[in-house]
């Protein structure tokens, strides 16, 4: 009996505990990560990390606060409604309530309502093609790496696989897309072989890349720095290798990297002629 009741005592103590251990989690959490959601970018890094984020942040608070209200209505009724000891009648059992469907039925379609036109207007504007771009880049992926094709400057990079081992060194391998900061990219993304998904997790942006399809989307990117790109579809047995670096300078950075490359000799464009299943009639 004594072990027991020990037990029982010591639990209120340990809740206090771990709810001291979440509060200490959630105060080490930076103002930047709740901002933005704990995104892996932050608003203004391109033009359209600001509305991605802004939905995301809106998606789960709404989604928090019916929890919270759900939550509380099932603590509520567990409280107020519980069995006494008195209690020798049923309550009252009704079969509709119609105030309390109607709210039920209302409120979640004016939600879905409001989630569905919010996420149809950033997805309408993340993808939207119409506008002129300033530099135009042809991207295709391959098994286990990427071609980059720089049209405007009539220069390529072609990558071969990279074999990680784990070790420091093994980023400075990766293949360098360059991108102008403050010019809008236009990517043209194609696949050689299988099926790809070209990912800059820092942009937010994501798209697949099929095998005889052309897919494309602009960016314009607004700060510079070195980001993470991957393959985002499994594409057999070295995907996790299938890396990239994103490197957004300044204009006359980006046209002395387009000129390390014209003096290695790539010039010119590495199209459909790569891929795996061409053939001389350019069909597939």
């Amino acid at each position: 009996m004594r072990t027991k009741l020990h037990t029982v005592r010591r639990r209120p103590w340990r809740l206090g505990a771990l709810a001291a251990a979440s509060a200490l989690a959630l105060a080490g959490c930076s103002a930047d990560q709740l901002a933005t959601g704990y995104l892996p970018s932050k608003p203004g890094l391109t033009d359209k990390t600001e509305s991605i984020i802004n939905l995301w942040n809106g998606a789960w608070i709404a989604g928090l606060a019916v929890g919270v209200l759900v939550w509380g209505l099932i603590i509520w009724s567990i409280i107020v409604y519980r069995k006494r000891k008195d209690d020798h009648e049923l309550p009252v059992q009704l079969q509709y309530h119609i105030p309390l469907e109607l709210m039920y039925t209302i409120i979640p379609v004016i939600m879905v309502g409001v989630l569905f036109y919010n996420t149809v207007r950033v997805t309408d504007n993340l993808w939207d093609t119409s506008g002129e771009a300033d530099t135009h880049i042809s991207v295709y992926g391959k098994q286990w790496s990427w071609d980059f094709n720089y049209l405007d400057e009539g220069v390529y990079y072609s990558g071969d696989r990279i074999t990680l081992t784990g070790k420091e060194g093994d980023r400075d391998k990766l293949p360098i897309l360059y991108l102008p900061v403050n010019e809008t990219v236009e990517f043209q993304l194609h696949s050689r072989d299988v099926q790809h998904s070209f990912w800059i997790p820092a942009f937010l942006t994501k798209l697949d890349m099929v095998p005889g399809e052309l897919r494309v989307f602009h960016v314009t990117p607004q700060e510079t720095g070195t980001f993470v790109g991957k393959c985002a579809e499994l594409c057999g047995e070295y995907h996790a290798e299938m890396l990239f670096q994103v490197k957004v300078v300044e204009r006359d950075e980006y046209d002395a990297a387009m000129q390390e490359l014209r003096d290695a000799g790539n010039v010119g464009e590495r199209g459909e002629e790569f891929d795996r299943t061409y053939t001389p009639g350019g069909t597939y």
